[in-house]
């Protein structure tokens, strides 16, 4: 890789934009100090046109033909201004920020409008790009450490769930029949894979967290919350910016982005990031670390304004991903309802085999199927936004695919149980949205589109067994088990296909009734229609025609096969009454009536006594979403922030994942809990105590349970009972904390650091969570115990040149799990994603 960087690094040094053209609008921005800022955001109020400032603070702006207008100044640090501009001025506009709370004025474009977040009535968090870079969040795993009501849960890039509110995706293994209840979008595009959360950003500028229903803002109906994340636009302003990090572990993480004007109306920006990393558990059989890190990405966008009123933007990405990785460490064992002979530990015992450790925070393993988690990710997007009326059209067409190439050791240990447990998947999705947004009348403004995605997914798997098989699968005491050769070699190979359309319409209005009471309501019409192909067949293994051998061999796989299509419309809507008391208050009320589309099922069935797929479960029922809210967002006193939001989630028919005892059923099925409901409150706070130190913090209190579940998988530790399905109703959802937090601060003062101006700063965050329940079904050994991790970073932060600072995370050297999750075949033993351990370094950035 670091050939890759010190390559990618040369083009984007000598790349250059170096023409620039007149605009109608100059200004400069600078601190109440006369020093320039640099990578300031200077936006027109009420559109989504916006530009930068160069390292002198100047910037340039068209006013697009309208006069008057106004103009957003925005930067992390300082209060946003708004100047209004009604004639062109002669001489450059001189804009003096002061420095302030940065989370009073930021803006946010989620209602397809710019507006200040604490104006929009929605739970929503905001995360910065430079906050992002600065917290070392690069990837949506570490942003959950500063919005403690987001949930990321990953054995590996496919099997990632993201959650809000505990909501979003089935807890455990991935199921390509569902859509995720999260939205995840970058630049107005949807990314349907989950395992894009697990990719690094590049050069993003803001990423916008929204909680609770969003089905008339959005696209893509969105149940739980979106991710709205924007990156940096080009601009005809020339600018450049590296980032370059060094660690423990080898760790090395570099980032560049290169913009500028090509022409009197063509831009362009290229931007690249890339990490690498060490391995953090030690693989005694292989004698080197595994769970290493090794992520390339490069995007490229160019913008084109034909006119005054019309922008253009073409973008092209492509991430790769090629760790070593991500190996589970066995946790533990749990004792099992099957006979004693069919215990982890006799069984081992029988094979003549120890795991190499007790401890999982030994970070020790002995796996031998090599673990190979590959994935390229990428597409083009054309976005076109044009000003008509009062408001604008965007239109988004996008192409996306994604290539997930893994290999696994689904046992955990250096057995060869299974030898090879691998579903490579081809995935490839073409959106289309057009969308109109922007004020209908004097007291009505609003949004409307149509949203269409069309998918398809191949998946071509592969699971066979190793010498040790048989023991493992042993249920009964038949000497015909140890007959040489019966099950090594044996396996199935897996076609698994769905094609799945969904078309909607959607919309919203704001109706002003009066300056401080509005009612927003918003509709949804959709359609969504699913087709679905399985087939697995077996092979391998000792040929023999012994009928009593043959039946062994069907006990651990049989072939099986079976076609789905469903198809499905809904009607949903919500309604919004928000009461602005003053500047200082803002109080909203919501309603939401959402739904999450139907499901199929497209991995192994559970059979019946005859072995017979049961076909009632390759249809999986739509949820049924009710939501209540009720917030208010509050400036308690000069440069504070104090939010809190109040809510209720009823859901019939939750889609769930099931993880099965059948070793067969090799990736989990879905299935539906009759009733669900998760209820709780959530504060965001931030307050500047004086011109050097700022607090801030967020906490969660989240209560999710199923209200019925009669019919749900059997916990670990009830493996081989006389029944199959237990009731579970009253008891925790998995991955639900009851409480979640993160508490930062930062120490700064003015500094000159090789001859820039900036700050330097001690700033300190931490994250918290209280013990969740990882598997579907409540087990008690399978409960991840609460934790707390703290990090830290000291340095030299400026607005432009050299910054520099050292950081530190999991400082205390926290051992925790992130989840638990039972082997395949469900012996007992069980394992572990840990953590990582504590890790520091430095990273240096450079502005041009």
């Amino acid at each position: 890789m670091k050939n890759s960087l010190k390559n990618i690094f040369t083009i984007l040094f000598f790349l250059t934009f170096t023409v620039s053209f007149a605009q109608n609008i100059e200004g400069v921005v600078t601190t109440s100090e006369n020093i320039p800022l640099e990578a300031v955001n200077v936006v027109i109020k009420g559109t989504t046109n916006s530009t930068v400032t160069d390292n002198s603070g100047k910037f340039i702006m068209d006013s697009k033909g309208r006069l008057p207008i106004t103009l957003l100044v925005q930067y992390v640090g300082y209060t946003t201004s708004e100047i209004e501009v009604t004639s062109i001025p002669v001489n450059p506009i001189q804009i003096a920020l002061k420095e302030e709370n940065e989370l009073i004025e930021v803006v946010v474009s989620s209602r397809r409008r710019i507006e200040k977040v604490q104006d929009v009535p929605i739970a929503i968090s905001v995360i910065t790009g430079k906050q992002a870079e600065q917290t070392g969040a690069f990837n949506v795993n570490r942003i959950k450490e500063l919005v403690p009501s987001v949930q990321l849960y990953s054995s590996n890039p496919r099997n990632t769930g993201i959650n809000i509110r505990s909501l979003g995706s089935p807890f455990g293994l991935t199921n390509d029949g569902i859509d995720p209840g999260v939205g995840f979008y970058v630049d107005g595009v949807y990314y349907a894979r989950p395992a894009a959360t697990t990719l690094d950003f590049i050069d993003v500028e803001q990423i916008e967290v929204l909680r609770g229903p969003q089905g008339s803002l959005f696209g893509k109906n969105t149940t739980s919350g979106a991710f709205n994340i924007t990156t940096r636009r080009p601009s005809f302003t020339s600018g450049a910016d590296f980032e370059v990090s060094y660690g423990n572990y080898s760790f090395l993480q570099a980032k560049a982005s290169v913009t500028g004007a090509l022409g009197s109306k063509v831009a362009g920006r290229l931007s690249f990031s890339g990490t690498s990393r060490d391995g953090l558990v030690d693989n005694v059989a292989t004698g080197r670390a595994t769970n290493t890190l090794n992520n390339q990405g490069i995007r490229g966008q160019l913008l084109w304004t034909p006119t005054v009123n019309t922008n253009v933007v073409f973008a092209a990405d492509i991430t790769t991903q090629r760790p070593d990785g991500y190996a589970q460490v066995v946790a533990g064992v749990a004792p099992t309802q099957r006979a004693a002979y069919r215990q982890f530990d006799a069984i081992i015992k029988d094979l003549n085999y120890q795991l190499p450790s007790q401890n999982a925070f030994d970070r020790r393993i002995d796996q031998d199927t090599p673990w190979r988690s590959n994935q390229d990710m990428g597409g083009l997007s054309l976005n076109i936004d044009t000003k008509i009326g009062g408001g604008t059209l965007t239109s988004t067409t996008a192409w996306r695919f994604w290539n997930w190439d893994p290999s696994n050791d689904r046992d955990f240990t250096g057995l060869q149980v299974l030898a090879k447990s691998q579903n490579p998947t081809r995935q490839t999705q073409i959106t289309q949205e057009v969308r109109y947004a922007g004020q209908l009348t004097s007291k009505i403004s609003g949004v409307a589109g149509v949203f269409f995605i069309d998918q398809t997914s191949q998946t071509d798997g592969t699971e066979e067994s190793g010498n040790a098989q048989w023991r493992f699968s042993q249920s009964t005491t038949s000497a015909l088990w140890k007959t040489p050769g019966l099950f090594e070699g044996y396996g199935i190979k897996t076609d698994a296909r769905i094609r799945a359309s969904s078309a909607a319409v959607f919309g919203q209005i704001d109706w002003a009734i009066t300056d401080w009471l509005h009612v927003l309501p918003g509709l949804r019409y959709n359609f969504d229609k699913k087709d679905a192909h399985y087939a697995r067949t077996t092979y391998g293994g000792l040929q023999t025609t012994d009928p009593a051998l043959l039946a062994l061999k069907k006990l651990v796989y049989s072939d099986q096969a079976f076609d789905s299509s469903t198809d499905n419309t809904d009607f949903s809507g919500n309604i919004t009454v928000t009461f602005k008391a003053n500047d200082k208050i803002n109080a909203y009320g919501t309603y939401a009536k959402s739904y999450k589309p139907v499901g199929v099922n497209v991995a192994g069935l559970p059979t019946d006594s005859k072995g017979a797929p049961l076909l009632d479960l390759a249809v999986i029922r739509p949820e049924k979403v009710n939501h209540f809210e009720v917030g208010v967002k509050t400036s308690p006193f000069r440069n504070s922030i104090f939010n809190i939001a109040a809510f209720r989630t009823d859901i019939k028919d939750f889609q769930t994942n099931v993880q099965a005892a059948e070793l067969g059923v090799n990736r989990g099925y879905l299935a539906n809990a009759d009733k669900v409901r998760v209820q709780g409150v959530e504060l965001d706070a931030s307050f500047v105590i004086s011109s050097h130190l700022t607090i801030n913090g967020a906490a969660t209190y989240t209560d999710a349970i199923y209200e019925k579940f009669t019919n749900a998988p059997l916990p670990l530790e009830e493996t081989g009972a006389p029944v199959s399905f237990k009731d579970v109703s009253g008891t925790d959802l998995p991955g639900a904390s009851r409480w979640a937090g993160s508490l930062g601060g930062e120490l700064s003062d003015n500094a000159r650091f090789f001859g820039n101006s900036g700050k330097v700063f001690l700033a300190i965050d931490s994250y918290a969570r209280s013990e969740f329940s990882s598997s579907p079904s409540a087990s008690k050994y399978l409960v991840v115990q609460g934790y707390a991790i703290f990090n830290a970073r000291l340095g030299f932060r400026a607005s432009q040149g050299l910054s520099v600072h050292f950081w530190g995370r999991n400082l205390l050297n926290k051992d925790y799990y992130e989840q638990l999750l039972p082997a395949g075949g469900n012996a007992g033993q069980y394992a572990g994603v840990l953590g990582d351990q504590r890790t520091y370094g430095i990273t240096l950035k450079y502005n041009l």
